[in-house]
């Protein structure tokens, strides 16, 4: 009885965990089914570089409190406890006033206590005032270096997203003329059968099979790779399973002259303006070392309790003071001086880099420009080849089953659509991403992106 009741326990706990791990399996194999704005909003929250970003901007954030925190007043209290093991004395020359000799005078009592509250208050520091501009311009860095983040991230998204649907669609293509050479096999096979073909053309026909069976092995695993690299952005899973919404379709985009794009990108290219807001900070340093020169003056006060005595009777008495401080550096060897020629060389430098990327921007915006007009031009023939191909091909296989066509016409035709395929499929992708990638260079960014996951104003 015993026996029967703990097996039966056993088995409705193996079944629970049986249930709950198949659950488990099957809420990770459920696969996620997004859209590119869902992609982009997905990697914005969950993507590694976009949160170093933002953490950037929060601490720049904490750094112009503390610069804040530095020009209010201090409060500090302290208070200590002291017995004299061995009391401190003086010598004294006890003849010149009456006396005989030297003599030892005690100095202070055993037991000492002090209890001490302070303040201060810089009524005058350009170390404080200018560092707290310098924390300002530190954060405007920041936050363009996000604005900049979430710009480039966008644009991952955007060619990851759209090297999924290519290889969604460069798979398909495989997937259909392999679908086509299976049924010619079958046509071939019948024809033979009938001794309407040759055995020569079944043989070509199944090499035809076990040829683009391969490139279709291929093909899958670079979608599962391309998916693969589209997750990593995302920050998802490896193990997650996802869908893409759309196909890639190719939409000409009206674009501005070369001179308008270039000075887009000059005032709205997210790298340039980081560039632009490091001079501000770079100045910033420049006139923080310069403050060393400068002197500091402050308000301070103490109030204090103490007291002393032999034993713990304590004798008790009270002080407090209030005054100015001034003090100025006459001479540090130099340090100030070297401190701000660095700082000028920094400043030096990132005018190099602007001067740089103005130039880079010019140059890419050309790049791009003449990708997108080859890219353009290519796709109307193609278009027209692909129309060609497929007439051919139907052609090819009502000549075969006419008797009038070869074999090798019907496997010509097929490769030569195939390709005509994936030559525009290419094209579409590179048109596409080279849109992407012009956008990216002029700071275009749905301003939806940088208030939802920057909480950020747009200057």
């Amino acid at each position: 009885m015993i026996k029967s009741t703990l097996k039966n326990v056993s088995l409705f706990f193996t079944a629970i965990v049986v249930f709950w791990t198949s659950g488990c399996y099957n809420a990770k194999a459920e696969s996620i089914t997004l859209n590119l704005d869902e992609a982009i909003e997905m990697a914005l929250e969950n993507n590694h570089d976009t949160k170093k970003a933002k953490l950037e901007v929060k601490k720049a954030e904490a750094a112009i409190d503390e610069a804040y925190g530095y020009a209010y007043p201090t409060l500090d209290i302290s208070s200590q406890f002291y017995r004299f093991l061995e009391k401190p004395k003086m010598l004294f020359d006890m003849s010149k006033m009456g006396g005989d000799g030297w003599s030892e005078v005690v100095m202070s009592q055993t037991n000492n206590f002090e209890a001490k509250a302070s303040f201060q208050q810089i009524l005058f520091s350009s170390a404080v005032f200018t560092g707290i501009g310098a924390s300002e311009d530190y954060y405007n860095v920041s936050k363009e270096q996000l604005k900049s983040q979430v710009n480039n991230t966008i644009l991952d998204v955007k060619k990851a997203y759209f090297g999924v649907l290519m290889a969604q669609e460069a798979y398909d293509i495989l997937q259909t003329s392999f679908e086509n050479a299976q049924q010619n096999l079958k046509n071939v096979e019948a024809f033979f059968t009938q001794g309407l073909a040759a055995e020569y053309d079944k043989m070509q026909a199944e090499i035809q099979v076990e040829n683009i069976r391969p490139q279709l092995l291929y093909s899958e695993n670079q979608l599962k790779n391309a998916k693969n690299g589209l997750k990593m952005i995302l920050g998802l899973d490896n193990e997650s399973s996802i869908m893409l919404e759309g196909k890639l379709e190719y939409h000409e985009i009206s674009l501005d002259t070369y001179s308008k794009l270039k000075s887009t990108a000059l005032q709205e290219n997210y790298d340039l303006r980081t560039l632009n807001s490091k001079i501000n900070l770079d100045q910033a340093q420049i006139e923080l070392s310069e403050s060393e020169y400068w002197p500091t003056l402050a308000l301070f006060g103490t109030a204090s309790y103490n007291g002393i005595a032999d034993d713990f009777d304590l004798f008790t008495y009270t002080s407090s003071l209030v005054g100015i401080n001034f003090s100025m550096n006459l001479f540090q060897g130099g340090r100030t001086f070297h401190k701000r020629q660095q700082n000028e060389i920094t400043k030096m430098q990132t005018e190099t880099q602007i001067n740089q990327m103005k130039e880079y921007l010019s140059m890419e915006i050309k790049t791009k420009l003449n990708e997108i007009e080859r890219v353009k031009s290519s796709l109307e023939a193609q278009e027209r080849t692909i129309k060609l191909a497929e007439k051919a091909y139907d052609m090819s296989e009502v000549r075969y089953k006419e008797g009038a066509g070869s074999q090798l016409e019907v496997l010509n035709a097929d490769i030569a659509l195939k390709q005509a395929k994936t030559n525009r499929l290419s094209s579409v992708y590179n048109y596409i991403t080279a849109v992407a990638e012009l956008d990216n260079i002029l700071g275009k960014v749905d301003a939806k992106y940088m208030r939802r996951f920057m909480n950020i104003k747009q200057n």
